[in-house]
C-alpha cells in the first residue's frame, strides 16, 4: 500500500530558490576569467558540443547568462516547467565531460571520480530536485489572441 505525501509549498519555495541561488552564484563566477573553477572545463565542453562555432570568451559569458538567468527565474518563481526545461538541458550538457574527457573526470573509470567527476555527479541532486518541482509546479496556461 502506497502512503500519500504532501509537500508544504513553503518547502518547495525554498527547494526552487536553493538551486536558484546555486544557479546565480556559478554563473555569476563565470562573468569574471579566473574566478570559477570550471572555467576551462566548461570553455572546453562548449567548444566540443558546437565543434568550436562559439568563442571561447562568448561561449563562457552566453553560459554565464543562462546560468544566472535561470537561477533568476527559479528564485522568482516565473515559467517554471518552461525553466526547468533549460535546466534540465543545461544539466545534460554539464554531464559531456565524463565522455568527452573521461582523463578529467575519472581516476579509476567508471567508479573512480577525480574532482572534476565529483564536480559534475553532484548535478544527479539538481536534476532530482528539478523532478520534483517539476511534479508539483502549476500547470503555465498558454493564452493565443483571437482576433
Amino acid at each position: 500500500m502506497r502512503k500519500e505525501f504532501t509537500i508544504s509549498s513553503r518547502s518547495l519555495t525554498v527547494l526552487r530558490c536553493s538551486i536558484g541561488i546555486i544557479y546565480i552564484w556559478f554563473g555569476m563566477l563565470k562573468f569574471f576569467h579566473g574566478y570559477s573553477p570550471a572555467e576551462d572545463l566548461a570553455i572546453n565542453t562548449i567548444n566540443k558540443l558546437t565543434g568550436g562555432l562559439i568563442a571561447a570568451q562568448a561561449s563562457i559569458i552566453l553560459l554565464a547568462v543562462w546560468e544566472v538567468l535561470l537561477g533568476l527565474l527559479l528564485m522568482l518563481g516565473l515559467q517554471t516547467k518552461k525553466v526547468l526545461a533549460f535546466l534540465v538541458l543545461h544539466m545534460i550538457c554539464t554531464f559531456a565531460p565524463l565522455l568527452f574527457f573521461p582523463d578529467l573526470s575519472f581516476k579509476f573509470a567508471p567508479y573512480g571520480f577525480t574532482l572534476v567527476g565529483q564536480y559534475i555527479m553532484k548535478n544527479i541532486i539538481i536534476l532530482s530536485a528539478a523532478w520534483v518541482l517539476w511534479q508539483t509546479a502549476p500547470e503555465e496556461k498558454v493564452e493565443m489572441a483571437v482576433d
